[in-house]
């Protein structure tokens, strides 16, 4: 199964699909925009999320008029975004994992009934949803 960071186009491929010139490609590595995978030392190899990527850097330039010193700090804003959200997810799975076992605990040691096979702590799995539209 691949993922969306798996390298697997070409910088051909992948100019195509972005609809844009290979150069155009090689502008946004230069400019730090777009990290290809490399085999060897001349070929790139770029993934769906690097398609994507381009994608949301031709919509930022083209259709909203944004420079490309712009699109560098909006991707790094919403990559930092990400891994914020994505750090809280975690932080709120492994707190309701720890108040479980605390619960659990103190029934253990106590006369209380219990519903067995349920969870003692039902929180609801929180998903942030992701603002695909820039």
């Amino acid at each position: 199964m691949r993922t969306t960071h798996q390298p697997v186009y070409l910088i051909g491929v992948a100019a195509e699909l972005c609809k844009v010139h290979p150069q155009t490609l090689r502008q946004y590595e230069r400019l730090g925009l777009v990290v290809p995978s490399r085999v060897g030392a001349k070929n790139r190899l770029y993934s769906e999320a690097d398609i994507e990527r381009v994608k949301r850097i031709q919509r930022l330039t083209q259709e909203l008029g944004v420079n490309l010193a712009g699109v560098e700090i909006i991707l790094r804003l919403l990559d930092d975004m990400e891994l914020i959200r994505t750090d809280m997810e975690q932080q709120m799975s492994e707190y309701a994992a720890e108040v479980e076992s605390r619960i659990q605990a103190y029934m253990a040691n106590s006369n209380a009934p219990i519903r067995q096979g349920q969870s003692l702590l039902p929180v609801p799995k929180v998903h942030i949803r992701r603002n695909t539209d820039i």
